[in-house]
């Protein structure tokens, strides 16, 4: 079992290590090795609203944040930009766009993918920056993508570059966070480590997971639509450790409560759907709310899912298109409890449309999960 109590930000005062973060988005990966006390300083991302969000929540702190195309983008000029010459970089993470991975997306999984295509980019960018360290995440299926020989060949081609490598699917409800949500992980290093940890982190697990309740039960009751940013915490009473954890000292308000707005007719079907019910269960208990659907038996299993309060939520993409609903009140999630669930603290804060704040949230990696495997890297270094 995690100890939140002492689970928190490992700040080191003395010189921290410098890294850059490609493929950024909201900010996912930097915020779970800034916690773990490196220094990113650099980072490239081409959304409008990801960027804004993760230039607001640095306001205080000396990172560049590059918008242009990474396919414009030459290598060297991260180096430039730092001031430093290749080797002297301590790691490179990224995230680059996994849809084309996703064992959900039948029609356009595989290499013609523009989008698998960019995976290289991030290669390019370890081969010229030549850093001590590098961490590259995306969505389990690249596991099994091609029956696994792209996974293979990755790892290869980091090799050959000198890097000791290692591959491995986590999934972030093993490391404290509250939604069952597998991704793979790369690293690999050119400075000798066995990288022992490997091992530990594939094998570790928490003898009790977070549950919904215990992740955002103190959050501010809302309602459908609901579209004012800043609101009260819901009550005082005893937290739990994880909510201590997430609102990291702050009392009183939290932001980011905005909820989308459900058709009448999608309030009528969450009314009919009890927590840990779906929309196959509406199916069979109310047909004629289902009757627009030409085959509802096709959907998949997490739409209008209404998350149980004793259990981690199901992984949280593309939330709002699959309709999650609130384990006790009939409407979506709102950004902040998204955001809980992916286990960012309660003083960061997402920018831009709704729509784009909550797909930032759902295509970030969980800060605790990775800070984590920063912690790790970094006592190895």
């Amino acid at each position: 079992m995690i100890d939140f109590k002492r689970s928190t930000i490992k700040r080191n005062k003395k010189l921290r290590p410098l890294g850059i973060d490609i493929f950024s988005g909201a900010g996912g990966l930097s915020v779970g090795f800034e916690q773990a006390g490196f220094d990113i300083r650099y980072a490239i991302e081409c959304d409008k609203y990801a960027t804004e969000t993760y230039r607001n929540n640095r306001k205080n702190k000396n990172v560049t944040v590059d918008i242009r195309d990474i396919r414009e983008i030459p290598p060297k000029e991260a180096l430039n930009n730092l001031g430093i010459k290749k080797g002297e970089l301590d790691i490179v993470v990224g995230g680059p766009p996994c849809q084309g991975f996703s064992i959900s997306n039948m029609k356009t999984r595989n290499l013609d993918n523009p989008k698998n295509q960019l995976i290289f980019k991030f290669v390019e960018f370890v081969k010229v920056l030549q850093p001590k360290w590098f961490l590259m995440e995306n969505v389990a299926g690249l596991d099994s993508f091609e029956k696994g020989l792209f996974r293979d060949t990755l790892v290869e081609m980091f090799m050959s570059m000198g890097y000791t490598t290692e591959s491995m699917v986590l999934n972030a409800v093993n490391f404290g966070v509250p939604q069952s949500r597998n991704r793979i992980f790369f690293i690999g290093n050119s400075v000798g480590s066995s990288m022992d940890f490997i091992e530990k982190i594939i094998k570790k697990k928490i003898k009790k997971p977070v549950a919904v309740e215990d992740a955002i039960s103190d959050l501010p009751s809302l309602e459908n639509g609901h579209n004012i940013n800043i609101k009260s915490y819901r009550y005082n009473r005893k937290l739990t450790g994880y909510q201590s954890l997430m609102r990291n000292g702050m009392n009183g308000k939290v932001c980011n409560n905005f909820v989308s707005k459900s058709t009448d007719l999608a309030l009528k079907r969450y009314r009919y759907i009890m927590q840990g019910e779906n929309l196959l269960i509406l199916a069979k208990r109310r047909p004629s709310l289902v009757a627009n659907y030409k085959n509802i038996w096709n959907c998949h299993h997490w739409i209008y899912l209404r998350l149980p309060w004793d259990k981690p939520s199901v992984a949280l993409n593309n939330y709002r298109k699959n309709m999650l609903i609130h384990p006790t009140e009939d409407r979506g999630l709102s950004v902040r409890e998204a955001a809980r669930l992916q286990s960012f603290p309660d003083n960061y804060l997402f920018y831009g449309p709704l729509g784009y704040q909550q797909q930032q949230v759902a295509n970030a990696v969980p800060p605790l999960l990775v800070n984590e495997l920063a912690g790790l890297i970094r006592r190895e270094m």
